[in-house]
């Protein structure tokens, strides 16, 4: 079946660049991913459905003992992506899906033969016959609506945890795509993005005629999706993420260079925004009030088209511009509906020219500037939407300065400046963006009263010390993450566990990452040990079986403070801290859920096992003990960074392979180990081996690269002293011809 076969051949190619994104979005194989389709046209939707099921829920080449360089994602007999119709006497998603996965568990399965069998990912789901809704009585209507509602409320439970380590899709028709964004605002915010295919609605009588038919059901209703990363879709506005930071890279002592995973902060970040209040508000304009939805389909012959737009002579210029560069892109690929946008134009613009009161047209764009901000909580972060919901609000500000919503509009342009920041290419205005942003936060924080507003106040201190934090890596370091600790320490007095204990877990944690890059620059004893304790706090509300990541992330950062806390004080006592921490987050961090971060803390376990062998008072039965592990550890760093690919790492390969390098030739020359010369033959070799791989990924002429070298020559001359001249030319037979001309004349 092909995707264009529809009744519509005009808007086939928008469908199928829709299509592939909606595909590409089910194969990123993230968590608490929910994913809304919308289509009108049930014949188009059931081959799109269709489509997605044959393609998704049994790939193929599939088989039940895979090699070690296959992907352990599922088995032929159960599937990666289910499709469930919705039970219109219960409509229940979440409850539908808890039943299949009681009916139909992961089946264990061995990797490899003779493994220990592991439980098969989790399916993920895709619910139609929404569309059905509109047949049954009201009641059962808001039934579905109400069960919608408590997704948040699911999402923090135990039981949802199965479904929602996978996606999430349901199919609806666009009436009631609008119902959901007015009647279930919690779904409405919880959702990842939004995918819009064009056609007809199908006539009623036509309703009956035009079934579901999935194939390939083998036993088991469909299922597993694989994980193809390509970073095209963002996260939803109201979610507080887990947002990666900056890599903190750290000299130490002697030849050793150590690159620690930098920590995560939990902030709000884009989670920020405050529900968009209802645009039906008594105080505002009839205009306001009354503005047609113009996404409905009997609305359609009232569409305008770009090129009806009159000259507007009252709307900033700018603004102007860049809404119907917005208008312009979202008619070329799809992305979004383009009427809403231009009515509005008309509407301000209609307002302007009445002469009408100030509040109405503050109201107005202000309405402009939510209608972006739900593109850009949709996973549309560009530069232009960021730009026009900026203009709308801060013309939404100056003409209604006494708005009630004004404080929560100051916070949302706070965040928008940070996005801006964060949104390519604008690296190097980054400075002046953030220190913009900055200024809204805390212009909000003047207009809102702790004591009868601590939720947002809370909110705002919290973004103002991830905006400080970023901030600091343009200048004065030291002052602005000091700045950021008063920030998350001030949130925290009106956060309580008690109100919100995850919001006040991800404070602590962000609290706690502010405290050690702090220790970087100032009193590093205490502000680590004020690290720690934030940490720790945050980790008591997360329960591991429900939030492992989180739980294993934050045990990461607690070990990398204690590492550190061991450069200062007690070496000994905290590296021993942080390899019992690191040991515990790879319980969660594992490298069948989380490759990325499992190599990370490998990587930093080696570290830590390596400074512990070359503590002055450490044995030399421990040293070798402890050189092993160090090991052990760097192997499985590489090992699963090698195996990933087109993946961002949060540490250098190359310089893990010069540690490897440098732990397999110390083995090999120190004398106090008691080894043969075979065994010290295989050390060198496997030190010139990672010395070499470490090489290849330098740039020549640069300082690593100088060092690097110096590793690999040290090593040549070890074989020499320490297996003779037979040695050395194994060592020379060994390097490639290019490196010899340099490396003979210094041995």
């Amino acid at each position: 079946m092909s995707i264009n076969d529809t009744r519509h051949p005009d808007n086939s190619a928008r469908n199928r660049q829709v299509y592939h994104r909606l595909k590409q979005a089910l194969t990123l194989g993230l968590r608490r991913q929910i994913f809304i389709a919308v289509c009108d046209d049930l014949n188009l939707r059931n081959k799109l459905v269709r489509h997605l099921h044959e393609t998704l829920a049994y790939p193929l080449g599939q088989v039940l003992h895979q090699s070690n360089d296959v992907p352990f994602d599922s088995t032929p007999a159960y599937p990666r992506l289910v499709t469930l119709r919705l039970n219109l006497s219960d409509p229940n998603p979440i409850a539908q899906i808890n039943q299949w996965l009681s009916n139909y568990p992961p089946p264990k399965v061995a990797r490899v033969k003779d493994a220990p069998p592991r439980p098969l990912p989790i399916p993920s789901f895709q619910i139609v016959g929404a569309e059905q809704l509109t047949k049954q009585p009201v009641a059962v209507q808001r039934l579905f609506l109400h069960y919608l509602r408590l997704t948040e409320q699911h999402l923090n439970k135990a039981e949802s945890d199965r479904f929602l380590d996978s996606s999430l899709l349901i199919w609806v028709p666009r009436p009631w795509l609008h119902a959901i964004q007015q009647s279930a605002p919690q779904f409405w915010r919880s959702r990842t993005g939004v995918f819009i295919f064009a056609g007809e609605p199908t006539p009623t009588a036509q309703t009956k005629t035009s079934p579901e038919s999935f194939s390939g059901n083998r036993g088991f209703a469909p299922g597993n999706i694989d994980s193809n990363i390509d970073g095209s879709l963002d996260q939803s506005i109201f979610d507080e993420v887990v947002t990666p930071r900056e890599l903190a890279e750290v000299e130490t002592t002697g030849d050793f260079k150590f690159v620690v995973e930098d920590f995560d902060f939990q902030t709000e970040g884009k989670g920020n925004f405050p529900p968009i209040q209802s645009e039906t508000s008594t105080s505002k304009s009839e205009l306001v009030k009354n503005q047609p939805t113009t996404d409905e389909p009997n609305n359609r012959s009232n569409r305008l088209e770009t090129k009806s737009l009159p000259s507007l002579q009252h709307v900033n210029k700018e603004l102007t511009e860049l809404v119907l560069e917005t208008i312009n892109t979202a008619i070329s690929t799809g992305a979004i509906e383009n009427q809403e946008a231009q009515q509005i134009l008309l509407e301000i613009e209609k307002l302007h020219a009445q002469a009408a009161e100030s509040e109405y047209i503050g109201a107005a764009y202000q309405k402009l500037g939510n209608f972006y901000r739900l593109q850009i909580e949709s996973g549309q972060a560009t530069l232009e939407n960021l730009m026009v919901a900026i203009l709308a609000y801060q013309e939404a500000i100056a003409h209604n300065e006494i708005s009630p919503d004004v404080p929560d509009i100051l916070n949302d342009l706070g965040t928008l400046y940070w996005m801006l920041y964060r949104t390519p290419p604008n690296s190097e205005e980054g400075q002046s963006y953030i220190e913009q942003g900055i200024s809204f936060y805390q212009l909000a924080l003047k207009l809102i009263s702790p004591e009868t507003n601590s939720e947002t106040y809370a909110r705002v201190q919290n973004n103002l010390g991830t905006a400080y934090g970023d901030l600091a890596r343009f200048g004065d370091p030291a002052e602005n993450w000091q700045q950021a600790v008063v920030a998350y320490s001030e949130t925290l007095r009106f956060r309580t566990a008690q109100m919100d204990a995850i919001k006040y877990a991800a404070t602590q944690n962000n609290l706690g990452t502010a405290y050690w890059h702090l220790a970087q620059h100032s009193q590093p004893v205490v502000h680590l040990k004020k690290a720690i304790a934030a940490y720790k706090f945050a980790l008591v509300h997360y329960v591991p079986s429900q939030e492992p990541l989180k739980y294993g992330m934050i045990q990461n950062n607690i070990g990398t403070a204690y590492w550190n806390l061991a450069q200062h004080e007690n070496g000994e006592e905290n590296l021993l801290l942080a390899i019992e921490v690191y040991n515990e987050a790879l319980k969660y961090r594992t490298a069948a859920n989380a490759p990325t971060a499992c190599a990370a803390t490998q990587n930093n376990l080696g570290t830590a096992y390596w400074h512990l062998a070359n503590l002055p008072q450490t044995t030399k039965e421990l040293r070798q003990k402890y050189l092993k592990l160090c090991m052990e550890a760097y192997d499985e760093a590489l090992a699963l960074a090698h195996s990933l690919t087109s993946t961002t790492l949060s540490f250098d390969v190359f310089a893990t392979h010069n540690n490897l390098g440098l732990a397999h030739y110390q083995l090999g020359t120190d004398q106090y180990f008691l080894v043969d010369k075979k065994v010290r033959s295989q050390h060198l070799e496997k030190a010139l081996d990672n010395h070499l791989q470490a090489l290849n990924g330098v740039a020549t002429q640069t300082e690593a690269y100088q060092n690097t070298f110096n590793y690999l020559v040290k090593t040549v001359r070890a074989f020499h002293s320490e297996l003779g001249i037979q040695g050395q030319n194994l060592a020379l037979s060994k390097l490639p011809g290019y490196l010899l001309p340099d490396i003979l004349p210094k041995l």
